[in-house]
């Protein structure tokens, strides 16, 4: 028997996911929401286990963060799985049903859900950065040393050091001292803002006073615990046996090159964080186009004002659409739940309509000019992998077998045709760790750009799940299973 059709289905539980699955609730939308953690919030929102019988907080700067969360847990018609993986998506239209079919594997084994729409709102994770080392127990991206901190009061162990160009390493490193870390040194790739890009800045301030005295009270808390705070440095390589022991610094040009002479630091814990790609693998499975943007994420899914794709009938909302941060994630997620409700029947509310859209303004402004200020030097980040590093760290393919590969055949200029031959990509992480790295290896090797390199193909599943997860979605008679 076929489950139910949900008039919409939600992957991801963060503030996009959320922000839409109230609105399309309020609009009286059969809505289901899919999500790999054990409650909602998404990263930025992690909430310590129910255990710890800890309240629901918000995150210094997003004060509407505990009622979103809350209006979204008394929405008693919303239903709600979680530590659930989507795996696929399927267009049943061309079997004449008017719906997609959602590929979950759960706790209790491999579901369908049925979605008349769909909105993917996935996120993003932290964009990887392959140097020497980098895969040695003791490294972590930002997002897992925040992580963990927040959601099982787990420290790393330091001294640790934190080397990127995302101002996220401040909140981290801040973080982590106030919870008894040792944090000797935050090393930021770019240099210091010149007088033209603050008064360039200065259009996102309004709205946003909160978080930036946020900021400022983090560097003020790392300085008055004597972590040293250094620009224009990146990481040449991270050093150790059976894991860290330091790291070496160097200067770095505008470009974030290496131009000055190494200095080792000891560390036992290395925090990368160099920004985020957005999560679009699931979007691009199912042929949504996406576009290239290295300062709002990487490859992004294209959508209208509406937030649909070019795939009638799915949306995506958040970072997929452009790395831009929980504010505007939460306008985009209302936005989109408020389309799908048109989309299906429902009526507009004008005056809401319109609050979501200033929101959109102000976030917008925002993130832009954090988009541009802290936009990635990708080429200068690609030549940090030496010969030796690894760069797919799924099939062990360290950067040489690349280097050789282009250098023996000239007429290879795409990721996919790296793929083929050097495995790069086709590991459990299909491909999310290594595309940028490879990108940039055949851009260098072609005197091309990233974006020209193209990307790999999203094939189902997105993520790892057991070949029974397949054998689970149809009983013996080939029915779908309920």
């Amino acid at each position: 028997m076929s489950a139910d059709v949900y008039d919409l289905v939600v992957v991801g539980a963060g503030p996009a996911g959320l922000a839409a699955a109230i609105e399309a609730h309020a609009q009286g939308l059969r809505t289901l929401v899919i999500d790999e953690q054990r409650a909602a919030g998404g990263q930025i929102f992690r909430q310590p286990p129910k255990e710890f019988g800890e309240p629901v907080r918000s995150p210094v700067g997003y004060p509407w963060a505990a009622d979103l969360l809350t209006d979204a847990a008394d929405a008693s018609g919303i239903d709600w799985w979680f530590e659930s993986t989507v795996f696929g998506v399927l267009d049943a239209r061309s079997t004449g049903r008017d719906d997609f079919d959602v590929l979950v594997t759960r706790p209790q084994g491999a579901r369908r859900a049925h979605a008349r729409r769909l909105l993917i709102a996935t996120g993003a994770y932290d964009m990887p950065v392959a140097i020497p080392g980098w895969t040695m127990p003791g490294v972590l991206m930002a997002g897992a040393a925040q992580g963990l901190l927040k959601a099982q009061h787990v420290r790393a162990t330091g001294p640790i050091v934190l080397t990127g160009s995302h101002p996220l390493m401040l909140i981290v490193a801040a973080q982590l001292v106030r919870a008894g870390a040792e944090v000797t040194e935050v090393a930021f790739a770019r240099g210091m803002p010149s007088l033209r890009e603050l008064l360039a800045a200065a259009p996102a301030i309004p709205g946003h006073v909160r978080l930036l005295v946020e900021l400022a009270g983090c560097v003020l808390t790392l300085a008055g615990h004597g972590v040293r705070l250094s620009t224009s440095t990146v990481p040449t390589a991270i050093t150790g046996t059976d894991g860290v022991s330091g790291v070496r610094l160097a200067k770095a040009d505008r470009a974030w090159r290496v131009r000055g002479a190494e200095r080792e630091v000891p560390a036992r814990t290395v925090v990368l964080g160099y920004g985020f790609h957005a999560s679009t693998e699931l979007a691009r499975q199912v042929g949504c186009s996406v576009h290239w943007d290295s300062a709002a994420g990487g490859w992004l899914v294209a959508v209208d004002e509406r937030f649909e794709t070019d795939v009638p009938g799915i949306f995506v909302a958040g970072e997929p659409t452009g790395v831009s941060g929980a504010e505007q994630s939460r306008a985009e997620g209302a936005a989109a739940g408020a389309a799908i409700a048109a989309d299906l029947g429902r009526p507009v509310d004008g005056r809401r309509a319109g609050a979501v859209r200033r929101d959109l303004r102000r976030s917008r402004r925002f993130a832009a000019v954090v988009q541009r200020m802290f936009a990635p030097e990708r080429p200068g980040l690609v030549s940090l992998a030496t010969a030796d590093t690894t760069i797919c760290r799924c099939e062990a393919i360290p950067r040489s077998d690349v280097d050789g590969f282009l250098r023996a055949n000239p007429h290879a200029d795409t990721v996919d045709a790296v793929k083929l031959a050097c495995r790069t990509g086709m590991g459990p992480c299909q491909g999310r760790y290594c595309e940028s790295t490879v990108g940039g290896a055949v851009a260098a090797a072609r005197g091309g750009t990233v974006p020209g390199a193209a990307r790999f193909a999203a094939h189902v599943p997105i993520k790892p799940v057991p070949l029974q997860a397949y054998a689970e979605l149809f009983d013996a008679d080939g029915a779908e299973t309920p």
